[in-house]
This record gives C-alpha cells, sequence and structure tokens, in this order.
C-alpha cells in the first residue's frame, strides 16, 4: 500500500483549499464564531479542522470512503487484518472490546490490574468477571500482568468464559508474554483481547516488546495519544482472525461512540501511522538511545531506584519497556506522590505517574536533548532536596493476598444495589458499592461487589492522608465508604 497517502488530511487539506461554508456542525463554522480570546490560545488551526466528515471530508454516502482508507493503511502499517478509528479514547474502545466478545450475563477472564475503564466496562456490559490476578512484586509493591498459567487455570475453572482481557504493557512499563496467554486462550478456542493503550509504538521497532498482533491477540486496543504523535482521545482497534466478528465490533463500537467523531483525531491519527512507517525506526531508535542514557544517569543517583532488566531477568514479568521510566523514590524518605509535586513546582515537569512508592516518565520520540536534560538534571535537584520535603504519615501497604478480594456480587448488580454510606471503619465485612481507584494510575484496589477489608481501609485511608487521590470514590477522603444496603 502507498503509505505516502494520508487520505484524512489529503480530504481535509482539499476541504480547506475550497473555502466549502458549512451549513451544519460545528458551530463555530471553522472558527468564524470561535471567541478570539480562545483562538489566541489554542490557534487558528484547531478550530479550521474541525470538520465532520459527513459535513465537508466526505459526501453523505461516504462514496470517497475517507475514512475506510485511513483505517486500512493503519492495519497495513501494524500487520493487522483490520483497523478501526475511534475518537473517545481507549477507555471507551475496551467497553466496546469486551461487548464484542461477551454480552451481559456471559463471563470473560480480566488481569485484575485493569484500570477503572475496565472496571466500569463490566458494570455497563453486564458481563460477569473472572479476575485473573497479576504477579505481585512484594519488594516493589507492584502489579506485573498475570501469566499464561494463570489464565490457564482459570480457563479450566470456567470453560464457560468467552475470552481473555489482558492489560500490557502496565503503567510501570511491565509487559505480558501475549504469545503465550494468546496460545492459552487458543487452546481453548476462546478470544485474546489485549489492552495495549501504552503500546502504540511496539510495531516500529524490534528493540520494543513484542506488539500484541504480531503475538497472537485476536484483538488490541491502542491509545495512540499515549505513546504517539496523535492528539488526545485518539484510539484504534486492530483485529486478526475470525474469533471476533469485525461486524459485530462495528455494531459495538456504533453503540457506544459518539456519532460527532472528531476529525483533528482522525487526521492526527492519519498522520501518525504515516510519520511512523517512514520514520518510525528512526524515530524510536533515538528515542531508546535517549532511554539508555537516562537511565544510567538515574541509576547512579542516590536514594534513586531504578526499575530495570532486572524483572525479566527475576521472572517477575516477560518483557520491559525501556522507554517507561520507573523509579522507587522511597530510599529518599518521600512518597511519589511527594516527589511529582515538588518536580511540578519546582522544576516545572511533569512525571505522568506516581503513587505512593514511585515515579514514572515516558520517553517517546518527541523528546530531545533538552528535555533529556531536563530529565535528568530535575532528579538531580530531587535527590539534593529530598531533605527538605515534610515527611508524610506512612502509608499501611497491604501485603498481596490482602489485595485479592471476594466478589461477593456482580460489580453491575452492587453498583446499582440500593446502597448507603457508613464510616470506613463501619465498612469492613460489607460489599462496595462504588470503585476506589487510587488516581495515577487509576487501578481500583475496591471494585463494585467486592467485600472490603481492614487492610484495604488501612491502605486507602492512610494514603489519603500522605496525598492520595480517590476521585472516583463518592467521599474522596475515604471517611466513608459507599456499600450495598443490609
Amino acid at each position: 500500500m502507498d503509505h505516502s497517502r494520508v487520505p484524512v488530511l489529503e480530504a481535509l487539506q482539499e476541504f480547506r483549499r475550497r473555502g466549502d461554508v458549512v451549513y451544519g456542525p460545528p458551530g463555530h463554522k471553522q472558527g468564524l464564531g470561535a471567541d478570539p480570546r480562545v483562538v489566541d490560545i489554542v490557534g487558528e488551526g484547531v478550530f479550521a479542522s474541525d470538520v465532520l466528515s459527513l459535513n465537508g471530508l466526505d459526501d453523505r454516502r461516504e462514496s470517497q470512503g475517507v475514512l475506510t482508507q485511513a483505517e486500512e493503511l493503519m492495519a497495513d502499517a501494524v500487520g493487522a487484518e483490520h483497523a478501526f478509528f475511534s475518537t473517545c479514547g481507549s477507555s471507551l474502545s475496551v467497553k466496546t472490546a469486551m461487548l464484542a466478545v461477551a454480552g451481559p450475563g456471559e463471563k470473560l477472564l480480566i488481569s485484575r490490574n485493569a484500570h477503572k475503564s475496565v472496571i466500569a466496562a463490566v458494570i455497563v456490559n453486564g458481563v460477569e468477571p473472572v479476575w485473573v490476578h497479576p504477579k505481585f512484586d512484594t519488594e516493589r509493591h507492584l502489579a506485573h500482568p498475570p501469566e499464561p498459567d494463570d489464565v490457564r487455570r482459570a480457563l479450566q475453572a470456567h470453560p464457560d468464559a468467552k475470552g481473555m482481557l489482558l492489560i500490557t504493557p502496565t503503567d510501570w512499563g511491565s509487559c505480558a508474554d501475549v504469545r503465550g496467554v494468546a496460545k492459552v486462550c487458543h487452546d481453548h478456542d476462546v478470544p485474546l483481547i489485549v489492552d495495549e493503550a501504552w503500546g502504540a509504538h511496539l510495531p516500529f521497532h524490534p528493540a520494543l516488546p513484542p506488539w500484541g498482533m504480531n503475538a497472537g491477540a485476536d484483538m488490541v486496543v491502542t491509545s495512540v495519544h499515549k505513546m504517539g504523535s496523535a492528539v488526545e482521545q485518539s484510539s484504534v482497534f486492530h483485529l486478526q482472525g475470525d474469533r471476533v466478528s469485525p461486524n459485530v465490533l462495528k455494531q459495538r463500537e456504533d453503540l457506544l461512540g459518539t456519532t460527532s467523531s472528531s476529525s483533528l483525531v482522525y487526521a492526527t491519527l492519519d498522520g501518525w501511522r504515516r510519520q511512523m512507517v517512514q520514520q518510525g525506526y528512526d524515530l524510536l531508535d533515538a528515542a531508546l538511545r535517549r532511554a539508555a542514557r537516562i537511565r544510567q544517569a538515574v541509576a547512579d543517583m542516590p536514594g534513586l531506584r531504578l526499575m530495570g532488566p532486572e524483572v525479566v531477568e527475576a521472572g517477575l514479568t516477560a518483557q520491559l519497556d525501556l522507554l517507561r521510566i520507573t523509579i522507587d523514590v522511597r530510599e529518599l524518605g518521600i512518597s511519589g506522590m511527594q516527589a511529582a509535586e515538588w518536580l511540578r513546582t519546582h522544576c516545572h515537569v511533569d512525571f505522568g505517574s506516581s503513587d505512593t512508592c514511585r515515579i514514572g516518565g515516558q520517553i517517546t520520540h518527541a523528546d530531545n536533548e533538552r528535555t533529556e536534560k531536563l530529565f535528568v538534571d530535575s532528579l538531580h535537584r530531587l535527590v539534593g532536596h529530598a531533605d527538605t520535603i515534610e515527611p508524610q504519615p506512612p502509608v499501611q501497604l497491604p501485603a498481596p493476598h490482602a489485595l485479592e478480594l471476594e466478589q461477593a456480587m456482580l460489580p453491575r448488580d452492587a453498583f446499582f444495589a440500593k446502597a448507603e454510606h457508613v464510616p470506613a471503619e463501619r465498612a469492613v465485612g460489607r460489599i462496595a458499592a462504588e470503585m476506589l481507584s487510587p488516581y495515577p494510575p487509576g487501578v481500583p484496589v475496591v471494585a463494585p461487589g467486592e467485600v472490603i477489608t481492614a487492610e484495604v481501609v488501612d491502605y486507602l485511608r492512610s494514603g489519603v492522608a500522605a496525598g492520595m487521590l480517590i476521585p472516583d470514590a463518592a467521599d474522596p477522603t475515604a471517611d466513608t465508604l459507599r456499600v450495598t444496603a443490609q
């Protein structure tokens, strides 16, 4: 295929060349009605490129096939049989992918270290989750993806499960044995869905962890805005084989997706695909070399503990994305949340992830010498000033087994059940009617339907006292919890 072509961008360019006037949405009419104060900040190009497909990029019959051509090029670029663009982010794409495999009341295996959007999908879709617990790294207090044997045991215990949802890479860069999990799923004749939101770059360099499509996954969802060059909310479904019907997937996407798709998302997805096909290897090669230099610098800093290939060598995870730089800061006597806030306040840098133990930053093809130096210099400053950061109360980190909560009700039933708010200490032994997700990274400690334990209450309350955010809780202070009514 001709990867110099960018159908969406070309259609947008032609629309702007013609100077069409649209008597339909969007109401700002390509910026004519936009507040100049807004234009001064976001730029004229944003509004000029905000066009509905049927009101400029294609005709009402979509006879030019602009979007279809762009999706076919994307599929070819990454070795998939089908690709579908989504403008609602992977949070919605994962919900759609799950619906394409399992319907209400049907079982689906799901990695328990899933993002809150996956738990939300369980609630919305009404599927019965069979949690496959991750491999817990006690030393780092960190969850790595489950292993093929974990999936095999779950499928043997639940032979009526319709498939498996695997999350890889994690927010911290550890990657699953996708090929091994895919073989287990296919031995049981069920599809493997991979939530590869952090892995859009993986198809384009051999030194990166294996790409889900190449490793045998049936469906892969990526967030191109995370590690790629598309704007926020850009997501792509990738599909191969016959275990998931592309027609069913399209129908489910139509059920959940927007009817006002953003041309900005489509155009930047299209352009990113061309960039990666033509320049991706060289760009990612430079990023990997840059990340290696940063890693070496971090490894030499006292008080910082870098997560590196040792987790693979120890058998804790199958692969590690070396562009994700995960740094434990506890030896500095501070939490990851404190480190992230200090770096933002004093160095004007934002690390994408932080929790009680660590901070995490990503290096992409967009980084340069300036951002590389800033990354290293900012961490040097943090190390030098850590003793000036006021200590916070210790967080009561639960043991691994304490995070494997009993599922007493289906998440959907518990979420919509009659509920009440009770003091946190009185919630022990009760069934949660809400998600409780420390953020970032946004993995629920408690899902609706799970039985709340004393260890979890201590963790959440001590975490909030130390600066943890729980934005999806009805009471973000965790003084009270929402539980099903007795």
